[in-house]
C-alpha cells in the first residue's frame, strides 16, 4: 500500500530511507512537515477565535439592548467600545511582542499566548454558562484577549519564513493566509450555529482549539532568531522595528495602506446590528455574514497558492482596496441577506488579494533579525484597524446611523486608495515580489546548514 499521500498530509508519519544521496528541494510547502504543523495550528487557533469573537460581539450588543435598554444607536456605540478596549493593550505592548519574538524562541512565545487567551475563552464560558455577564465583564474578557493576539501574531508570522525556502514563501503566505480564511469562514457560522444551540458551547470548542494549537505547534523545530545587532538595550531594540519602518518608505506606504483602509472603511463592527435590527436574521444569520467574508477570501488564496501573484502587484493591491471600499458601500444600502453575503463575499476577495500582496511585500523587504519586531508593527497596524475601525464606526453609527457608517466608510476606502497611489509611489512601481539581493542571499545563508 502508498502511504506517500498519507505522510504527506499528515507530516508526523516518518519519512521512507532517502535513496539518494542528494537533498531534494521542495517545491511546495505543503512538502514541509513543520509547515505542515504551523498551518495546521494557524487554523485551530484562528477557527477558535473567530468563533469566540463573533460571539463576543453578538453578546455585548444583545446584553447592551436586553439588559441596559439602551437603543439601536447606543448598543452600535457599545460595539466600538469593544474594539477600542481591545485595542489598548495591543498599542501598548506591540513593541514589547515585537522584541519578545525576535529575542525568544518563537514556538514557545506562540504557545504561550494561546495559553492565554484559552484561559480567557474559559472564563468567557464559565460566565455564560452561569448567567453572570455585564457589559464591564464582556470588555474585560476582551482586554485579555487583546493581550493574548498582540503576543501570537508577531510570533506566529516570523515563525513561516524560518520553515519554507525564501523563494517559497508567497506560496506559503498564500496557503498560511488559506488557514486564516478558511477558519474564519467556518469560525463564525460554527460560533453563531453552537451558540443559538448552547450558549457556552463556543467557548467550549474555542478552548479545545486552542489546546490542539499549542500540541501542534510543540514538534516543530526550535525557531532561535538570529543575534539582535545595533543598540543593546531592550527599550531601544522594540524602538528599532517602529524606526525601521518609518525609514523604509515601501514597508511604510504598505503597512498604512491596510491601517487606514480598514480602519475608515470596515464594516465587519456593524454586522450585530444589521443581523438583529436591519436584516432581521439573528445569530444564525450573523454568523453567515462573518463568514461571508472568509469565503471570498479563501477563495482568492487558495488560487493565489495555486497560481501565485508575479506582475504588477502593487496596482493590483490599490486596486483591490479601491474594490474594497465600493463594495462596503453596496453592502451597507442592501437589505436582502443573499445579496448582502454577495457583496461580503466578493469583499473578502478584494480585502484577501490587497493583504496577500501586502504581506508577501513586508516578510520579502525584512531582514530576518528584523521579523519580528516589523510583523509587531504591522500587527499593530492590522489591530489598530480592526479594533479602531470598530470605534470608528461605533461612532459614526452613533451620529449617521449604522446604514450611514457604513457607507461612510466605504467611501473613504476609495478615497485611501487613490491617495496612498500619489503618496507612495513605490507601491505603484512594485511590479514583482522579489526582495532586495542583500536580504534574499541572507535568507539564503541562514537555510544552510550549520
Amino acid at each position: 500500500m502508498n502511504l506517500k499521500p498519507f505522510r504527506q498530509l499528515l507530516g508526523w508519519l516518518p519519512d521512507p530511507p532517502p535513496v539518494a544521496k542528494r537533498r531534494s528541494v521542495p517545491t511546495s510547502p505543503l512538502a514541509i512537515r513543520d509547515f505542515q504543523l504551523y498551518w495546521l495550528a494557524r487554523f485551530a487557533a484562528v477557527l477558535a477565535t473567530m468563533g469566540m469573537v463573533v460571539i463576543i460581539g453578538y453578546q455585548v450588543y444583545d446584553v447592551a439592548r436586553a439588559d441596559y435598554g439602551m437603543s439601536i444607536r447606543e448598543a452600535s456605540f457599545m460595539l466600538g467600545l469593544l474594539g477600542a478596549v481591545q485595542f489598548v493593550p495591543l498599542a501598548l505592548l506591540t513593541p514589547v511582542a515585537g522584541w519578545v519574538a525576535d529575542r525568544y524562541e518563537r514556538r514557545t512565545v506562540a504557545r504561550f499566548a494561546n495559553a492565554v487567551d484559552m484561559s480567557v475563552a474559559l472564563g468567557l464560558g464559565f460566565c455564560t454558562a452561569n448567567d453572570l455577564l455585564t457589559l464591564p465583564l464582556l470588555f474585560t474578557f476582551a482586554a485579555l484577549h487583546g493581550v493574548a493576539r498582540v503576543f501570537v501574531g508577531p510570533a506566529m508570522s516570523a515563525i513561516a519564513p524560518n520553515i519554507v525556502p525564501p523563494e517559497l514563501l508567497p506560496k506559503a503566505i498564500a496557503l498560511s493566509s488559506i488557514a486564516w480564511q478558511s477558519a474564519s469562514v467556518a469560525g463564525p457560522a460554527i460560533g453563531g450555529f453552537l451558540y443559538a444551540a448552547d450558549a457556552p458551547m463556543p467557548y467550549w470548542s474555542a478552548t479545545a482549539l486552542m489546546l490542539l494549537a499549542i500540541l501542534l505547534l510543540t514538534p516543530i523545530r526550535h525557531i532561535i532568531p538570529p543575534r539582535m545587532t545595533g543598540h543593546p538595550h531592550p527599550i531601544r531594540q522594540m524602538i528599532e522595528g517602529l524606526t525601521y519602518v518609518r525609514g523604509h518608505r515601501f514597508l511604510l506606504g504598505a503597512i498604512t495602506l491596510d491601517l487606514f483602509a480598514v480602519l475608515l472603511g470596515g464594516a465587519t463592527a456593524m454586522l450585530p446590528v444589521f443581523a438583529r435590527d436591519i436584516l432581521h436574521v439573528g445569530t444564525e444569520g450573523l454568523g453567515l455574514l462573518r463568514a461571508a467574508p472568509a469565503v471570498g477570501a479563501a477563495l482568492v488564496a487558495g488560487w493565489f497558492a495555486w497560481r501565485p501573484l508575479k506582475h504588477n502587484v502593487g496596482l493590483k493591491m490599490l486596486a483591490a482596496v479601491a474594490a474594497f471600499g465600493l463594495l462596503t458601500i453596496l453592502f451597507g444600502v442592501s437589505r436582502s441577506l443573499p445579496l448582502s453575503l454577495l457583496v461580503l463575499a466578493l469583499l473578502g476577495a478584494a480585502d484577501m488579494l490587497s493583504v496577500y500582496v501586502r504581506s508577501s511585500l513586508v516578510q520579502l523587504h525584512t531582514p530576518d533579525m528584523m521579523r519580528g519586531r516589523v510583523s509587531a508593527v504591522s500587527g499593530l497596524a492590522i489591530s489598530a484597524s480592526n479594533e479602531l475601525g470598530e470605534l470608528q464606526s461605533g461612532l459614526a453609527a452613533a451620529l449617521l446611523g449604522p446604514v450611514g457608517a457604513v457607507v461612510f466608510g466605504g467611501g473613504a476606502a476609495i478615497f485611501v486608495a487613490g491617495a496612498w497611489s500619489w503618496l507612495f509611489p513605490e507601491l505603484r512601481r512594485a511590479r514583482t515580489f522579489d526582495p532586495p539581493k542583500e536580504l534574499l542571499a541572507q535568507a539564503v545563508e541562514e537555510e544552510k546548514p550549520a
